[in-house]
């Protein structure tokens, strides 16, 4: 009988450069994050930390190449939270929680449920308010089928109880400048997105998505002070292939959790609105069933299909 067993660490480990894959185009937050963690990193190894950027699919090309690599500790990933949006979505090539190796939880920020001006609306129970005295009047733009900003905005249509329709665009970029146009009424988009525009009065947001107020938008009560327990966060982790060392994993884990507290790292996590967090690789594992297991039934509940 063959008994699957972690590879030994090495104990020269690394003695030659590691390639983290990020699943997502470069010049993103997820991508920001990997290059400042790999050039700090690098110090610390003692070896170059290659970022590569394989897209597709919305991340499951990159991460299938990652999760099948030789469990060595020389392929890393680092992924954004449409990791578990995929697995709600997709039939993928791997298990999203049994063929990876959890590392660490990085950090997490949320989104500004924000409307158009023109709608007479300043608050969460003023919105479900409005929205249910007038029936298929309120027109939300998202991300794209599927992606992080739909499913958020689905999750509060079936906690609140409204029916608010849904219009895809291509990136949350696109639903953003048709919501400043008036296009649409609603958008469940990104802080750093939002934040310029709510400041210059160009959409109004009522709330945030996270459990507690954002730094960023300390005025703006969450959505949970009004719908109870609804919660919608954007995260960042980093996994390993099944099968990674329990040395290599640790050491990872130790070395980030040090990195996100030094204050410039912290600082610069900071200023793409985002709050480190890190944590043990068990925190990492609860995090990624409950997200697959929340979006799993949001998306069954919604019957949501993925663009084709």
């Amino acid at each position: 009988m063959v008994v699957a067993v972690a590879i030994a660490a090495d104990p020269a480990y690394p003695n030659k450069p590691i390639r983290v894959i990020v699943p997502i185009a470069a010049g993103g937050q997820t991508d920001v994050i990997a290059r400042l963690l790999a050039q700090r990193l690098s110090e610390t190894f003692k070896q170059p930390l290659v970022v590569e950027n394989r897209t597709g699919a919305g991340g499951s090309v990159g991460t299938e190449i990652a999760v099948k690599a030789n469990p060595d500790g020389y392929t890393i990933l680092l992924v954004a939270s449409t990791y578990a949006a995929n697995a709600a979505l997709h039939k993928l090539p791997y298990d999203p929680v049994k063929d990876v190796t959890p590392i660490i939880f990085l950090g997490e920020t949320g989104f500004v449920i924000s409307v158009h001006p023109t709608v007479p609306v300043k608050s969460i129970k003023e919105l479900i308010a409005y929205e249910k005295n007038n029936p298929g009047k309120l027109i939300y733009g998202s991300g794209g089928a599927g992606s992080t900003t739909h499913l958020a905005t689905e999750l509060f249509n079936q906690m609140a109880g409204t029916r608010m329709l849904h219009v895809p665009y291509k990136g949350s970029g696109p639903a953003l400048n048709e919501l400043i146009g008036g296009q649409v009424q609603l958008v469940t988009v990104g802080m750093p997105l939002a934040l310029p525009q709510i400041k210059a009065n160009r959409i109004r947001g009522l709330a945030v998505t996270t459990t507690k107020r954002s730094i960023s938008l300390p005025d703006l009560p969450t959505v949970a002070d009004t719908v109870p327990g609804y919660e919608a966060i954007s995260w960042f982790a980093i996994y390993g292939p099944k099968g990674l060392s329990a040395d290599i994993a640790q050491r990872w884990n130790g070395e980030i959790n040090r990195i996100l507290q030094l204050s410039d790292i912290k600082d610069r996590i900071a200023s793409l609105g985002i709050e480190p967090v890190g944590g043990s690789a068990d925190r990492l594992r609860d995090i990624t069933r409950r997200e697959i297991l929340k979006w799993q039934n949001v998306v069954k509940l919604a019957n949501i299909k993925p663009e084709d």
